[in-house]
């Protein structure tokens, strides 16, 4: 019997992997402790944690250890639990408990089992233990098996410990009362900090879960955009390892913990929110002259007005004497030099090329050539203004006003973030989020802020953000980039003060693009080693 000194060190002990338990946040390695605090302040040889699964009609072997042979399974050891330690069933075929078994019966009934021998218990099946003894050398004798119920007397967990062993001579004895009342205790401590737990890992995920709904909506809004929102995060956190790695340079002594990159996560996953207010047709605007359609349709069908105009004048032109050979001959080069003109506005409406001023000039001149008359006998130039303005758009496809409705996505995201009452671990999501379209040299948009002005978590989003934009190869309205031209344009990037040199270096040295590229890119873009 433990002396009362003994006793109240074990107590102590007690309290404080209670208050252990409570503050451990990854359920692994939660489940792992509550284990191992057990043997502890039993002196179990080994023990088995028991989690019931989904159905609830089976336990499953969640935690394995024995300090005697060495085994560890289960947790954080990334050992997985093999093939041999089968589910147990809670109940039999004909439905009744399956109460032979210690720890199914522990679960059905909710009673501690304090076996001193299992050869010599009564009642109970322990043939698996035998099998188990010749096969390894090991002798199980002790037993103690605890049921884990939450606050709603649901079972979430069994606890059962093997071999108690005296602590003076190392013999193997059978669990005390003490030991028993000492189990209990921590398996009801533990049951609250693993009730907590789950219910909050539930609630994350349902976070989460909300958060991919709005994703796969902001996909699904544009065929053009498909995939950005998944992939940014996937990039992001990759970069974020990277920089755990780093044992050098700038950012050797930058460390992420767990808290934190949940945290960045949950931002990148977040990132583009706001684009839920981005109005479709500016979203999907593939080519300069979309609308509800495509208006080069319209352009094509006024130049074919035009060169029946002018077959028409050719006629007209040899019926009061005009060479018919001439007039064919100038209608001939007429029709070339539309066509010449028609091929030339479809190629820039692409708007995939950026437009030098010759070209800007060329759009001008071919809209003043040409005239039409419409079906109110008005004559007029080929563009109207507002497909002039789109036509002459220097690069991509979006004209001054449509790139400031894109642009406000990114102040909407923001304002929505803000709005959310964001617990202490998640403070930063609308800093983080809300950065990614900043630049180094303050020159970024929505707030113009430096580099000093933002964290590195924003740093990092910018960087993902741009690199899975130059290298999608979903978009319908571009040829997807290769590996090589990305690496090229985001080299001027980090020259020009657009993205952090420093990130970018980790970005390149640990290979963290070539990693983002095996997984998303396809073959026809790597071309890059």
């Amino acid at each position: 019997m433990d002396s009362t000194e003994v006793l109240f060190r074990r107590l102590e002990q007690l309290n404080e992997i209670g208050a252990e338990l409570s503050n451990e946040r990854n359920l692994d390695r939660l489940l792992e402790n509550i284990l191992l605090a057990a043997m502890n302040i039993t002196h179990a040889d080994g023990g088995t944690l028991y989690i019931p699964t989904d159905d609830k009609k089976r336990l499953r072997f969640a935690i394995v250890r024995n300090d005697t042979l060495g085994v560890a399974l289960g947790g954080t050891t990334g050992a997985e639990i093999s093939g041999k330690f089968r589910e147990l069933a809670l109940t039999l075929d004909d439905g009744t408990p399956n109460n032979a078994m210690v720890a199914a019966y522990a679960a059905n009934t909710g009673e501690t089992l304090n076996i001193p021998d299992a050869y010599q218990a009564k009642g109970f099946d322990f043939s698996g233990t035998r099998a188990f003894d010749q096969n390894t050398g090991y002798r199980s004798h002790s037993f103690l098996t605890v049921p884990m119920k939450n606050h709603e007397g649901e079972l979430i967990g069994v606890l059962q410990l093997l071999n108690c062993t005296n602590p003076d001579d190392k013999q193997v004895i059978a669990f005390s009362g003490t030991d028993q009342r000492l189990a209990e205790s921590l398996a009801s401590q533990a049951a609250i900090a693993l009730s907590n737990r789950q219910l909050i890992t539930q609630l994350e995920h349902l976070f989460e879960s909300f958060i991919v709904l709005i994703n796969m909506a902001i996909d699904e809004k544009s065929p053009y955009t498909g995939g950005h929102c998944q992939r940014v995060p996937e990039l992001t956190m990759m970069l974020a390892d990277a920089v755990n790695n780093t044992d050098q340079g700038p950012l050797a002594s930058i460390s992420f913990n767990d808290k934190d990159l949940y945290e960045l996560r949950i931002a990148a996953l977040l990132h583009d929110c706001g684009k839920v207010t981005t109005p479709v047709h500016v979203v999907d605007k593939a080519t300069k002259l979309q609308t509800l359609f495509d208006r080069i349709l319209m352009v094509d069908t006024r130049f074919e007005v035009i060169k029946r105009d002018a077959e028409v004048k050719k006629w007209q032109a040899m019926a009061m004497g005009v060479d018919a050979a001439q007039a064919d001959a100038d209608f001939q080069a007429f029709c070339a030099q539309v066509d010449s003109d028609r091929e030339f506005l479809r190629f820039t409406n692409i708007g995939t090329e950026r437009m030098g001023d010759g070209d800007v000039a060329r759009v001008q001149e071919i809209s003043e050539r040409y005239q039409w008359v419409g079906p109110d006998g008005v004559r007029q130039p080929l563009l109207s203004p507002d497909e002039l303005d789109n036509l002459m758009i220097r690069a991509g496809t979006l004209n001054n006003e449509e790139r400031k409705v894109i642009n406000y996505h990114i102040e909407a995201s923001i304002k929505m973030l803000e709005r959310l009452p964001w617990p202490k671990n998640l403070k930063n999501v609308p800093e983080f989020a809300g950065g990614h379209h900043e630049r180094m040299d303050g020159k970024g948009y929505p707030r113009g802020l430096s580099r000093d002005q933002l964290s590195w978590q924003a740093r990092m989003m910018g960087i993902a953000d741009i690199f899975e934009a130059l290298t999608a190869h979903d978009r319908p309205y571009k040829k997807a980039m290769s590996l090589s031209q990305a690496l090229s344009i985001m080299e001027n990037m980090r020259n020009t003060g657009h993205i952090d040199t420093d990130l970018y270096d980790v970005f390149i040295n640990q290979r963290v693009f070539q990693k983002y590229a095996s997984m998303f890119l396809s073959a026809e873009q790597m071309d890059h080693h």
